[in-house]
């Protein structure tokens, strides 16, 4: 049995909003088994002494794409399996070396990246993922070009989507991600950014083909996600059934609504257009693409305010692609905005685990949790900013109790 042992550290109960001082925080093969006052146990197998430091739980993106190492989306599925991998190797360290200890990849990821992050050969936080969005023909899944003629391997690449026409066709879809260890089904159910032959209001998918794909995730004892932006495409996909949805910048009232009576939950992305506006045509996003960012840029803020003084339920994301994945730390600057800290860190840990259907397992530094926690230098609930440089400020990392990074001293 292995275990760890944090002393004189203040911890930071993220459900409560308040810091718990000079506490010993100590996990067995894992698992946090105790944060007590006192006098640390002396038999741990290794000892790190966090005084003056603050200890809260490993951070939860919600929405990633770590199989997105180009943000030319249209190329990516030409590109060879062994490279993208490589690649999103990566993607992975990067993140975790941010302090994130668990992602949900809602587009690309799959089982062998997973294992592969869970048995320890990549080094990276727990990977949750969908396996392939699922989009109609013409839909945000589709990346052909309007000149490409359809034939059978036209999908067979390394992109983030798959199509699927007709309710057989979704439910056969669903099937297959299921199969292959899917812990979530995505749906294209509005235009987007980085598809190529749609519009950003366009509504894709019928009301059958939600359905049955909802229908398929429940039988399977998981849920659907949407990537939706309109008001209209937002509710119908809340109506039948989709716990999550993704982006969800044009949403209205009717939307807040929606959200609050089905227990729905939002995950805005907000770094993803920034970096898309600052560095898009750079990072390899077509020109034509970006057109399309206007009309969601400056909406999304908004439309985090506005959900949060309704009191949807909000989870931390960032979508970001290719070279941009570096900006993932934004979103706290970007949510804090329009959010108190504490509202923003509850999204990236305790909400989050939530909406993973991980409640107790993750987000929190309680025994009985894994011990994924993360240390920094003043109190995240002050300032989030601490959060944002993780070379200077972020002095611990732990993930399922093994240590990734920890004080010099």
């Amino acid at each position: 049995m292995s275990t760890l042992c944090l002393s004189h550290a203040q911890v930071v109960d993220v459900t409560a909003g308040m810091i718990l001082p000079d506490r010993y925080v100590l996990s067995r093969d894992g698992l946090i088994e105790a944060v007590a006052e006192g006098v640390p146990p002396s038999s741990a197998d290794r000892h790190i002494d966090l005084r003056g430091r603050f200890v809260l739980p490993g951070l939860i993106d919600a929405h990633v794409h770590v199989t997105a190492v180009t943000a030319d989306l249209p190329a990516l599925r030409s590109m060879p399996a062994s490279y993208v991998t490589a690649r999103a190797i990566h993607v992975l360290r990067g993140m975790l070396m941010r302090g994130f200890t668990t992602v949900r990849d809602v587009g690309g990821a799959d089982f062998g990246l997973a294992e592969a992050v869970m048995e320890g050969w990549i080094d990276g936080p727990r990977l949750l993922f969908g396996g392939r969005g699922l989009s109609q023909t013409g839909g945000h899944g589709d990346m052909r070009g309007r000149g490409e003629e359809a034939c059978d391997t036209c999908f067979c690449g390394r992109g983030l989507g798959r199509v699927c026409d007709g309710a057989d066709a979704v439910r056969h879809a669903c099937r297959d991600e299921i199969r292959k260890g899917a812990h979530h089904i995505k749906l294209m159910v509005s235009g987007g950014v980085a598809s190529p032959t749609d519009r950003l209001t366009n509504r894709q998918f019928s009301d059958d083909e939600i359905a049955a794909a909802v229908d398929e995730a429940a039988a399977a004892g998981i849920y659907t996600c949407a990537h939706a932006y309109s008001a209209a495409a937002i509710n119908r996909a809340i109506e039948l059934g989709v716990r999550s949805i993704e982006h969800g910048n044009l949403l209205d009232d009717t939307s807040l609504d929606r959200f609050l009576a089905y227990d729905a939950y939002l995950v805005p992305t907000l770094a993803t257009y920034r970096a898309m506006a600052a560095e898009g045509t750079d990072a390899g996003v077509p020109a034509y693409l970006l057109a399309k960012l206007g009309d969601v840029l400056e909406a999304g803020a908004g439309a985090v305010e506005r959900a949060h003084r309704r009191g949807v339920k909000l989870a931390f994301g960032t979508d970001l692609l290719g070279s941009m994945h570096r900006h993932q730390l934004t979103e706290f600057a970007l949510r804090s905005e329009v959010q108190p800290p504490l509202a923003v860190l509850q999204a990236a840990t305790v909400t989050a685990a939530e909406l993973l259907q991980m409640s107790g397992q993750i987000g929190v530094v309680t025994p009985g949790a894994l011990a994924d926690l993360i240390a920094v230098d003043s109190n995240p609930l002050d300032d989030l900013a601490v959060l944002q440089d993780p070379d200077r400020h972020l002095h611990l990392i732990v993930k399922g109790g093994l240590v990734f990074r920890a004080p010099q001293r």
